[in-house]
């Protein structure tokens, strides 16, 4: 699918790993909804991709005004907030492209230092991670359903493709970890079923399970503690960074045959228990 021309919404696209994939599909041609709280950066971080959008041999033509950034303040569990911000991609186009980045990493141990794990504290990452990721699916698959199929370069046609963020947590857990390996584990078990199921609409879904990368979260560590970290990654030895995530999104949206998977971005890192 060319992404130049494409409507893109981006939860957690104020920061971080979303914040990545953003710039590079606005700086590849696409209109982007950057849905995120209404407490992030997202407003300034859309002036600042607009701002910058005359200045890009992409942003434009002779016949139209080129593409735009647009923040839409979403929290990806309610139904409301996440419908608006599909509205507002539909409203600049055909809404081609997602990709799900909202997350939260709230760790904490089953039997802790202050006693059991308090059952609230699961349900949120659960809440935010699995449901508030399948909450944007459900409405956004809709949505793309019902426009016209787009040619794809190499022949066929689809509507649009979903991209997921799980976890290497999704298969490498560590203690401290089980509501974090568990939502994205969840994560990435469904790629396949709603893969399937969406094939008909000419939808694709594809999961990125990233190992450990530079993000607003990994930032509140020391340095020595971050570089310790990059340092237990076989090859780059050393964090990934939001734009190696960024590059594979606008590839897996380019390739058509990326479908149904879930795909690691680790420098082949396995997690130990701690």
């Amino acid at each position: 699918m060319d992404i130049k021309g494409s409507v893109a919404l981006v939860t957690g696209g104020a920061s971080g790993l979303g914040a990545a994939t953003a710039r590079r599909l606005f700086d590849a041609g696409a209109s982007v909804v950057l849905a995120d709280l209404g407490s992030s950066a997202g407003a300034a971080f859309a002036e600042e991709l607009n701002s910058g959008a005359a200045a890009s041999p992409l942003a434009g033509s002779e016949t139209g005004p080129g593409n735009t950034a647009v923040f839409v303040p979403t929290d990806v569990t309610s139904e409301q907030e996440v419908q608006a911000a599909v509205d507002a991609a539909a409203a600049l186009g055909p809404l081609r492209i997602v990709v799900n980045c909202a997350g939260i990493a709230t760790p904490g141990k089953v039997l802790g230092r202050n006693g059991v794990l308090p059952l609230e504290t699961f349900n949120r990452v659960i809440q935010v991670n699995l449901v508030g990721t399948f909450n944007v699916i459900r409405l956004a698959a809709a949505a793309m359903a019902a426009t016209e199929p787009a040619a794809t370069e190499l022949g066929g046609e689809e509507r649009g493709v979903i991209i997921n963020t799980a976890s290497v947590a999704a298969f490498d857990g560590q203690i401290g970890q089980p509501a974090y390996a568990a939502s994205k584990g969840a994560v990435a078990a469904m790629t396949l079923p709603l893969a399937r199921e969406l094939a008909r609409s000419l939808i694709r879904v594809v999961t990125i399970a990233p190992g450990i990368f530079e993000t607003p979260m990994m930032a509140g560590l020391p340095p020595e503690a971050q570089d310790s970290l990059g340092r237990q990654v076989p090859h780059p030895s050393r964090l990934g960074r939001p734009a190696e995530y960024a590059n594979l999104a606008a590839h897996i949206v380019d390739n058509a045959m990326l479908n149904g998977e879930t795909i690691r971005l680790d420098g082949a890192i396995r997690m130990g228990p701690k």
